[in-house]
């Protein structure tokens, strides 16, 4: 059913709400220092390996982000297209210009913080705000990040539990991009074995409230 243009400027505002939830959790972790996220040490891993076989100075870790976050969408395009969202190209642009944002804010807090359990509090925070704000991204249904629809396409191709396929595709990028040479910390780990399970809480929760919205304003 083709949607109507009010109808979609309001999935879209729905999708830069959670996207900006996200990446406040994103912040968070990073700010934690305590490791990168999974599909970040995948993206190491190819940088290392790319870096590696051919020394071009255009290859950056930025670039072989959004390479590979391209990929993955060709990728869908071909197993279905219907994944493929206006919101997912928004996911790619506006991320890092909202990580940046709340890093300017948020780095002074943190700098001097060098206790571990304080470090691994932060981190579990940010992976529970992560979660949340990727399930309103999710249930808006405008799109999603390209990493993200990994997980989404293969639950629902396999009928499987959102949560456990997060876990899954998570440690799946960690082994490999370890095995490339990517690095990972205690925070990877948390995040790998947290974010889909967390994730599962707050689903049914946003879905019902984006809907009841959604109801009433369209």
């Amino acid at each position: 059913m083709k949607r109507s243009l009010k109808e979609t400027l309001i999935r879209i505002v729905i999708l830069f709400i959670g996207l900006t939830i996200a990446h406040l959790g994103v912040t968070l972790f990073l700010l934690a220092n305590l490791g990168a996220d999974p599909f970040n040490v995948f993206v190491q891993g190819i940088f290392k390996t790319l870096k590696g076989a051919v020394n071009w100075s255009f290859i950056t870790h930025g670039n072989t982000h959004v390479v590979i976050c391209f990929l993955i969408i060709i990728a869908l395009l071909f197993i279905d297209r219907s994944y493929i969202k206006i919101g997912t190209v928004l996911c790619m642009i506006f991320g890092g210009p909202i990580i940046d944002f709340f890093t300017a804010i948020l780095t002074a807090p943190f700098e001097n913080v060098n206790s571990l359990a304080v470090k691994i509090i932060v981190n579990g925070l940010g992976c529970v705000i992560l979660a949340f704000g990727m399930t309103i991204v999710m249930k808006s249904d405008a799109g999603t990040g390209p990493n993200d629809l990994v997980s989404i396409v293969l639950a629902d191709k396999l009928k499987k539990n959102f949560g456990v396929i997060r876990i899954i595709v998570d440690v799946s990028f960690v082994v490999i991009g370890f095995i490339l040479g990517g690095s990972f910390g205690i925070g990877t780990l948390i995040c790998a074995f947290l974010v889909g399970p967390v994730a599962n809480i707050f689903l049914p929760f946003n879905e019902k409230w984006i809907k009841n919205l959604l109801h009433k304003l369209i």
